[in-house]
């Protein structure tokens, strides 16, 4: 169940945290993977752990909003593997210099880079390999987002907010239009991750986890697990759903 093999996965923001623990799993679960990451050296060391635990993967040092720059990874992705990428996991979303500063006190050049990275970074990567899946019939992308896209929040997030927001209303008129072809897009909007404790104090942990009903932050691992699904053969009757996997932090 939810084999992988013969398909060719990319991973966007896969150099670290969740991106990596998805492309891990992906890997484990028998697709070919295209560890992307903004950073050389970060998806060289995810594509390396992978093969040497005996999956297939490839590091791709690419920004996701240079257009050109994806088309040319994609293409050289496919030659690589001598198939197109089939599965696409939209993950990178924490802009270079992101500054975490209520709107009122954020000048419109600190708008842009959010926004850019978060929707046309979607756009740019969707753009390049849909094509290829809805002609062989057959495709999955899964778009990592937040609940901040969706809850109000008083923590100085409001333009990721809206980068995600924008691209969960993109994923959801991409699956009504792509799922005759057999192309589904989902997203799976996370709560708070184990990458949190290196940027945070204990106190600042503790007075989060006192949020999350499970009490504990989330593990990347178990998001690959979930992508595994969203990216197989069995997930194929879900399309245009929005998922939270949040540990129980915001409840609808």
């Amino acid at each position: 169940m939810f084999d992988l093999h013969g398909r060719v996965a990319l991973v966007t923001g896969a150099g670290q945290s969740v991106g990596a623990g998805i492309a891990t799993v992906l890997a484990r679960q028998g697709a070919a993977v295209v560890v992307n990451d903004l950073y050389a050296d970060r998806a060289e060391q995810v594509s390396k752990a992978i093969v040497a635990e005996g999956g297939r993967a490839i590091a791709a040092a690419f920004d996701i909003t240079d257009l050109d720059s994806v088309v040319e990874h994609v293409d050289r992705a496919a030659e690589k593997f001598d198939h197109h990428i089939d599965i696409l996991v939209n993950n990178a979303g924490i802009a270079e210099g992101r500054v975490n500063l209520p709107f009122r006190q954020l000048t419109p050049d600190q708008w842009r880079a959010p926004i850019d990275l978060n929707i046309y970074g979607a756009l740019n990567c969707t753009k390049a390999v849909l094509d290829k899946m809805c002609d062989a019939g057959w495709g999955r992308i899964v778009q990592i987002s937040s609940g901040s896209a969706r809850a109000g929040q008083n923590i100085g997030v409001s333009m990721y907010a809206t980068g995600k927001s924008g691209v969960e209303g993109f994923i959801r008129h991409l699956a009504a239009e792509t799922g005759q072809f057999g192309v589904t897009a989902n997203i799976l909007a996370l709560g708070h991750q184990k990458n949190l404790e290196s940027k945070m104090t204990e106190q600042m942990i503790r007075d989060i986890l006192a949020t999350i009903p499970i009490g504990r932050l989330g593990d990347s691992i178990e998001i690959g697990a979930a992508c595994a699904y969203l990216a197989s053969d069995e997930s194929g009757g879900m399309t245009g759903q929005t998922i939270d996997f949040n540990g129980g932090s915001q409840t609808r």
